[in-house]
């Protein structure tokens, strides 16, 4: 059994504001401590033994940049580089047709812009998947959930969701590489678009589990969100 790691970085980062022009850097390649977000998601499944082959889908226009990147780093001859879609769906896809694989495998799905996995997770979503074929990392929530009706007015609260129904999704999200890409192919003879991975495969009938993540795994969207991986870098530092 074989680990593949697919990281889909073909996104253009439209929520960042002008101070961090997408147009000079598409989020994935924005620094946090000096070095490329990308790069920090890349060492943390490198720390990994399990996994044997990480692919990075990224644009056209910015597979050079990412070449520069991996080279510089010491990456060049442990990634794969595939081109990626215009929708996150696309990209992975288009990196599950790139993989040599066998159904029993597994492929771990992961935000490129979440720079903040930890080994140990990616470890506990590795051993999920031998167990249970499909994977996520989530977080419960701890707000209260409230479904609501839009409005041209805005929105009204149609029910109270109970907390302990509910689960923030994380990434990786791991599949049997069998299970993923039959799933993946329904989905586009449907003309299917899902949210996430395990969307698309719980829509093929499969049951998900859920791997407990940590509040650290932040998905990076918005400026702010750069200052606080700053935060936690410094202090998993000082931690170590």
């Amino acid at each position: 059994m074989r680990v593949f790691v697919i990281l889909p970085a073909a996104g253009l980062g439209t929520r960042m504001a002008p101070g961090h022009s997408t147009q000079a850097a598409p989020k994935q390649f924005l620094e946090v401590a000096g070095v490329p977000i990308l790069i920090h998601t890349l060492r943390a499944f490198a720390a990994v033994p399990q996994v044997s082959t990480i692919l990075v889908a990224v644009r056209p226009t910015e597979r050079d940049r990412l070449i520069a990147h991996l080279t510089e780093h010491g990456y060049a001859d442990k990634v794969t580089v595939v081109e990626g879609g215009d929708s996150r769906q696309e990209s992975v896809y288009n990196a599950l047709r790139a993989l040599e694989s066998s159904p029993d495998d597994i492929v771990l799905v992961h935000d490129a812009v979440r720079p903040l996995i930890e080994p140990a997770i990616i470890r506990r979503v590795i051993e999920a998947v031998e167990k249970h074929s499909a994977a996520i990392v989530g977080l419960p929530a701890l707000d209260t959930i409230k479904q609501v009706e839009r409005t041209a007015e805005g929105a009204i609260v149609t029910a109270t969701i109970p907390r302990e129904y509910i689960v923030q999704a994380q990434t990786p999200q791991g599949f049997r590489c069998g299970l993923l890409r039959s799933a993946f192919a329904d989905a586009e003879a449907d003309g299917f678009i899902g949210t996430d991975e395990a969307s698309i495969v719980e829509r093929a009938g499969a049951q998900v589990f859920v791997v407990p993540g940590s509040p650290s795994n932040i998905k990076i969207t918005q400026p702010g969100d750069l200052e606080l991986a700053e935060f936690y870098l410094a202090h998993r530092s000082a931690a170590h």
